[in-house]
């Protein structure tokens, strides 16, 4: 009887998941199966599951539309996520090592004012931000889309809650061999931090890619739109190209799920080691 009972468990389980993962494939559905149908078969009353003829030259009309320079546009979104996904990273896990493992006096008050950053609404430094941007001549400049957003608190914060955890049995194995913090950083932490690096570094390139606000306001000119700057002129133009508007989008996804794809595994170790539940 306990034994049907578990099996039954399962079952209901394995369904619910199943349920569960076609629920939320519905929006991918949608996606490829309006890019890959005419304005007509997606306005159409009479819903097919997919129209009789995919047009997958909808995909080289996305690309060569004069109006929104689409390629231009993923490179320039390549380019932000990547940089400000290495620096973020690089300056985050220095910091969080940092003020888990140099003896320093005020490391916790550092630490605090760092947290309290994460709780200053991002409209309050917007508008200061854009000003001290637009002086520097950063307007429509990788650097101005860059710089002004390679520094997360909450990376800082994973960092050093993970930090804290660290054996120090490496380290003291590492003092006993010469090895400063510098060079115990990168030969002894970085390597054997493997998880928590690929978690973070996720959640920061799926942040930068889907940045909108920022490089709306900051991008002006159309060589430096990015990818949602450029989703977004399809719903304010005069003339809306139904099909562009999905082809777009699940352009626009592909990186999101590669990356996600090579990294998941590593994402949920990563918080765990990183003691957010302490």
């Amino acid at each position: 009887m306990e034994k049907a009972l578990l099996g039954f468990g399962r079952a209901v389980r394995l369904v619910l998941l199943v349920v569960l993962a076609l629920l939320f494939l519905i929006p991918f559905y949608l996606l490829v199966r309006n890019g890959l149908s005419t304005e007509q078969d997606i306005t159409s009353p009479d819903w097919a599951f997919f129209p009789s003829h995919l047009r997958w030259s909808n995909v080289g009309e996305l690309f060569d539309d004069p109006a929104v320079p689409m390629a231009r546009s993923l490179l320039n979104s390549g380019l932000i996520a990547v940089t400000t996904t290495a620096g973020t990273v690089l300056l985050a896990s220095l910091a969080g090592y940092g003020l888990a493992r140099i003896p320093y006096r005020y490391a916790n008050q550092v630490f605090y004012a760092i947290l309290g950053t994460l709780m200053v609404p991002a409209a309050v430094t917007f508008v200061p931000s854009f000003v001290l941007v637009s002086s520097l001549g950063w307007i429509s400049t990788m650097r101005g889309l860059i710089i002004p957003t390679i520094f997360s608190a909450f990376a800082c914060f994973i960092f050093r809650q993970y930090s804290l955890g660290f054996p120090g049995e490496l380290e003291d194995a590492a003092k006993v061999d010469g090895l400063g913090y510098w060079r115990t950083y990168w030969r002894i932490v970085v390597p054997n931090s493997t998880p928590v690096f690929a978690a973070v570094s996720t959640i920061v390139f799926i942040g930068a890619w889907n940045s909108f606000l920022w490089p709306l306001v900051i991008g002006q000119d159309k060589s430096a739109w990015t990818v949602q700057v450029a989703l977004s002129t399809f719903t304010t133009a005069q003339v809306v190209n139904i099909h562009e508007l999905f082809v777009a989008a699940a352009v626009s996804i592909l990186p999101l799920l590669l990356v996600f794809l090579l990294l998941q595994r590593h994402i949920v170790a990563g918080i765990e080691r990183s003691g957010i539940d302490d």
